[in-house]
């Protein structure tokens, strides 16, 4: 499993070089981008330049880039919608596939691998039509990915259309044997249980998003500061038969400085035995 983790943690600042050294030195061996425009501008080419010029001068890997949850910079604050794939309204999931493409297109000077998607937004619900929703967004981006080197990854939310039994049925249904899982520990817990979620998706976890909480909110807490039992989970993790990466995904809100991360995300990464 790769030491890895998410510039989430960084959302509030612009993404620079500066900031990834930070992150290198906490022993990390690869990255997972947040796409945010206010963080990491993936319509800039001038800034995916910055940051594809830093990889290419690093021995630190571009695992992966999580897919943008919002098209505006504010992320969502001056009332712009989310990106959502499974929208009831046609012209919102047109617009949400394009904004992620977009993303994924920073893959032509950045090499990472994977890109994280959302299938909906917390509140959304299980249905006939979100499946068929589902399939067509995963199979259009897959189209739009796979020539550029990307695979997707979908990862569990706080929504019933990403609890285990219908992930598994978006990709049993859809014939998606290419599309991985990125397992989100956090969501997981406040879902019910870790290690049940774990087990039902096991098979198809490429990645995992690790972060703590008391199960109850999204806290994106470092990991030993929440409610989940870490030893356990994380032998169920390295028992994936796919997975690659284990990703520290922590909020921003925590306001640590960028050298103080580096050193918790250290400690973690000994900690969990990552």
């Amino acid at each position: 499993m790769l030491k890895a983790i998410s510039t989430h943690v960084l959302l509030r600042h612009r993404l620079h070089p500066g900031f990834l050294d930070c992150l290198a030195r906490s022993g990390a061996e690869a990255i997972e981008i947040f796409c945010a425009r206010q963080h990491f501008d993936y319509t800039s080419r001038a800034h995916v330049q910055e940051i594809a010029e830093w990889f290419r001068s690093n021995s630190v890997a571009p695992l992966s880039i999580h897919a943008p949850l919002y098209s505006d910079h504010e992320m969502g604050r001056d009332g712009a919608p989310g990106v959502n794939v499974v929208h009831p309204e046609k012209t919102r999931r047109i617009d949400a596939m394009d904004e992620i493409k977009r993303s994924i297109e920073a893959a032509e000077q950045i090499p990472f691998r994977y890109v994280t998607i959302h299938l909906g937004e917390r509140h959304d619900e299980w249905s006939p039509r979100t499946l068929e929703h589902s399939m067509t967004a995963l199979e259009h981006l897959r189209a739009f990915a796979s020539p550029i080197g990307v695979k997707i990854n979908v990862e569990n939310i706080l929504n019933d259309v990403t609890r285990p039994e219908h992930i598994l049925a978006v990709l049993r249904t859809g014939h998606f044997t290419d599309i991985g899982v990125c397992l989100d520990t956090g969501h997981a817990n406040i879902s019910g249980s870790v290690a049940t979620v774990l087990a039902d998706l096991k098979p198809h976890i490429r990645a995992a998003h690790i972060h703590d909480n008391h199960g109850e909110r999204d806290e994106h807490l470092w990991p030993g500061d929440g409610t989940i039992h870490w030893p356990e989970t994380m032998a169920e993790l390295k028992a994936a038969p796919q997975l690659e990466a284990g990703v520290l995904e922590i909020h921003y809100t925590l306001e640590d400085s960028a050298e103080a991360v580096a050193t918790k995300a250290k400690e973690a990464f000994a900690w969990l035995e990552i």
